[in-house]
Protein backbone atom coordinates (compact mmCIF):
# COMPACT_ATOMS: atom_id res chain seq x y z
CA UNK A 1 0.00 0.00 0.00
CA UNK A 2 1.23 3.60 -0.41
CA UNK A 3 1.92 6.16 1.92
CA UNK A 4 3.42 9.08 2.09
CA UNK A 5 4.21 10.77 5.53
CA UNK A 6 4.91 14.59 5.91
CA UNK A 7 7.08 15.87 8.70
CA UNK A 8 8.47 19.20 9.57
CA UNK A 9 6.18 21.61 10.24
CA UNK A 10 5.65 23.71 13.15
CA UNK A 11 6.50 27.62 14.22
CA UNK A 12 8.74 29.43 12.13
CA UNK A 13 9.57 33.40 12.93
CA UNK A 14 9.10 35.80 10.05
CA UNK A 15 11.94 35.60 7.48
CA UNK A 16 13.27 32.18 9.34
CA UNK A 17 13.47 28.51 7.74
CA UNK A 18 12.15 24.96 8.24
CA UNK A 19 13.00 22.13 6.22
CA UNK A 20 9.90 19.55 5.26
CA UNK A 21 10.48 16.39 4.96
CA UNK A 22 8.45 13.32 3.05
CA UNK A 23 9.01 9.42 3.66
CA UNK A 24 7.30 7.79 0.84
CA UNK A 25 6.79 4.12 1.03
CA UNK A 26 4.37 0.94 -1.02
CA UNK A 27 5.36 2.47 -4.72
CA UNK A 28 8.58 3.13 -6.69
CA UNK A 29 9.29 6.33 -5.56
CA UNK A 30 12.03 7.41 -8.04
CA UNK A 31 9.36 6.33 -10.88
CA UNK A 32 7.29 9.70 -10.00
CA UNK A 33 7.72 13.04 -10.02
CA UNK A 34 6.51 14.15 -6.61
CA UNK A 35 4.52 17.63 -5.89
CA UNK A 36 4.32 20.34 -2.97
CA UNK A 37 0.91 21.34 -2.23
CA UNK A 38 -0.57 23.57 0.54
CA UNK A 39 -3.55 24.62 1.84
CA UNK A 40 -3.84 28.03 3.34
CA UNK A 41 -6.79 28.46 6.67
CA UNK A 42 -9.81 29.10 4.49
CA UNK A 43 -8.56 28.72 1.50
CA UNK A 44 -8.09 25.97 -1.57
CA UNK A 45 -5.36 23.74 -2.78
CA UNK A 46 -2.57 25.46 -4.17
CA UNK A 47 0.63 23.95 -6.02
CA UNK A 48 4.05 24.55 -3.99
CA UNK A 49 6.80 22.79 -5.91
CA UNK A 50 7.26 19.94 -8.44
CA UNK A 51 10.34 17.42 -8.62
CA UNK A 52 10.32 14.97 -11.93
CA UNK A 53 11.71 11.70 -10.58
CA UNK A 54 15.37 11.75 -11.42
CA UNK A 55 15.62 14.92 -9.25
CA UNK A 56 16.95 17.00 -12.07
CA UNK A 57 14.15 18.86 -13.07
CA UNK A 58 12.45 21.24 -10.62
CA UNK A 59 9.25 23.87 -10.88
CA UNK A 60 7.86 26.02 -8.21
CA UNK A 61 5.13 28.60 -7.81
CA UNK A 62 5.88 31.98 -8.34
CA UNK A 63 4.71 32.76 -4.63
CA UNK A 64 7.78 30.26 -3.45
CA UNK A 65 10.35 31.13 -6.38
CA UNK A 66 13.97 31.89 -4.88
CA UNK A 67 12.54 30.86 -1.19
CA UNK A 68 11.93 27.50 -1.53
CA UNK A 69 13.69 24.62 -2.90
CA UNK A 70 12.20 20.95 -3.68
CA UNK A 71 15.29 17.81 -3.52
CA UNK A 72 14.57 14.31 -3.13
CA UNK A 73 16.78 11.23 -2.23
CA UNK A 74 15.71 8.61 -4.13
CA UNK A 75 17.83 5.96 -2.04
CA UNK A 76 15.96 6.94 1.16
CA UNK A 77 12.73 7.23 -0.92
CA UNK A 78 11.96 10.74 0.82
CA UNK A 79 11.00 14.11 -0.64
CA UNK A 80 12.00 17.64 1.13
CA UNK A 81 10.84 20.85 0.79
CA UNK A 82 13.58 23.65 2.33
CA UNK A 83 11.59 26.70 2.98
CA UNK A 84 13.92 30.13 3.33
CA UNK A 85 12.76 33.69 4.32
CA UNK A 86 9.22 32.67 4.79
CA UNK A 87 6.50 35.12 5.45
CA UNK A 88 3.02 34.85 7.32
CA UNK A 89 1.58 33.80 3.22
CA UNK A 90 3.24 30.80 3.68
CA UNK A 91 1.22 29.41 6.46
CA UNK A 92 -0.47 26.03 5.96
CA UNK A 93 -0.69 22.51 5.70
CA UNK A 94 1.72 21.22 3.31
CA UNK A 95 1.27 18.25 1.63
CA UNK A 96 3.04 15.55 -0.43
CA UNK A 97 1.58 14.39 -3.43
CA UNK A 98 2.65 11.70 -6.53
CA UNK A 99 0.01 10.67 -8.95
CA UNK A 100 -3.07 9.94 -6.84
CA UNK A 101 -1.14 9.37 -3.34
CA UNK A 102 -1.49 11.65 -0.91
CA UNK A 103 -0.09 12.41 2.82
CA UNK A 104 -1.57 13.66 6.38
CA UNK A 105 -0.21 16.84 5.93
CA UNK A 106 2.43 19.01 8.44
CA UNK A 107 0.97 22.47 9.65
CA UNK A 108 3.44 25.58 9.02
CA UNK A 109 2.70 28.35 10.90
CA UNK A 110 4.60 31.53 10.10
CA UNK A 111 4.47 34.01 12.90
CA UNK A 112 5.70 37.49 13.37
Amino acid sequence: EAQLVESGGGMVQFGGSLRLSCAASGFSFGSYAMRWVRQAPGKGLEWVSRINGGGVSTTYADSVKGRFTVSRDNVKNTLYLQMNKVVPEDTAVYYCNAANFWGQGTQVTVFS
